[in-house]
């Protein structure tokens, strides 16, 4: 998701029990579905849960709430990530930012789709809806070629493998 877009999500659109947010207002003004996965699910659950012992009354529809109560801003979410980061360890050398975990799911579910021998070019367009891309070619801006991505498109290209 983008960061915007996990600042507009309200709490209707968190699905915890299907696993699956709905996405509205995209960048390029269309909703969609994204499915989440079970660990990402337990963690909005036990997020929910805290905020809603903080917050028994809601002030604001929004899912993600700053420590006022209110819909958390793109400020707050920038300081927020800074202060996980710091905690993860993750602050050596050059930052990682919200949108930078974008960048790295594409690359991630490539490299798992090459491993797996799996029609690339055919599952292309599934990432980008997961995206929410209008098309490929901005899908394509994402997709950074890391050496372990190179390494399994250049192995199954050599090895003669099918949809490569």
């Amino acid at each position: 998701m983008r960061s915007g877009e996990a600042l507009r999500l309200d709490r209707a659109d968190v699905d915890l029990a299907g696993g699956i947010l709905t996405i509205r207002k995209t960048k390029f003004r269309k909703d969609r579905l994204v499915p989440v996965h079970a660990t990402t699910r337990t963690a909005l659950r036990q997020y929910a849960r805290d905020r809603d012992t903080a917050f028994s009354t809601p002030k604001d529809c929004a899912f993600f709430l700053s420590s006022r109560g209110n819909r958390l801003s793109s400020p707050g979410l920038q300081i927020a990530f800074a202060e996980t980061r710091k905690l993860a360890g993750l602050d050596n050398g050059k930052p990682v930012r919200p949108h930078d975990l974008r960048h790295r799911f594409a690359v991630t579910r490539l490299a798992l789709w090459h491993q797996q021998r799996a029609d690339v070019q055919a599952l292309l367009p599934l990432l980008a809806t997961y995206l929410g891309h209008a098309s490929y070619s901005d899908t394509a801006y994402y997709i950074t070629g890391t050496a372990e991505l190179l390494a399994l498109a250049a192995d199954r290209a050599f090895a003669g493998g099918a949809n490569s």
